[in-house]
């Protein structure tokens, strides 16, 4: 029995509201960084059950791209991070309030 595309909707909501609470509360960038994989996933579970409801490809090419931009998106964030923990020995972002030397 297959499941409604409202149970599908309901899920990617919850987990883009985690998503936002998580950037919003915690403080610390690499659990920043997932909080916002987090989102991106939940976006594409949206697109991929919408496009199965109608049939289409469309959606679940759109999320071929999506995951190719986050893939690229936490190459640069995780090397900007591995940066700045060099220079100043922390990746709180309270604590990092600039990127000049």
């Amino acid at each position: 029995m297959p499941l409604d595309l409202e149970y599908y909707l309901v899920l990617s909501a919850l987990l883009f509201t985690i998503g936002v609470i998580g950037v919003l509360i915690r403080r610390n960038a690499i659990i920043i960084f997932m909080c916002i994989e987090l989102m991106l996933n939940a976006a594409n579970l949206a697109f991929v059950a919408i496009s199965r409801s109608l049939g289409q490809v469309e959606g679940q090419l759109f999320v071929f791209f999506v995951m190719a931009v986050a893939a690229a998106e936490v190459a640069i964030g995780l090397a900007i991070i591995v940066s700045v923990f060099k220079h100043r020995e922390t990746i709180n972002v309270d604590e990092v309030n600039s990127l000049k030397g």
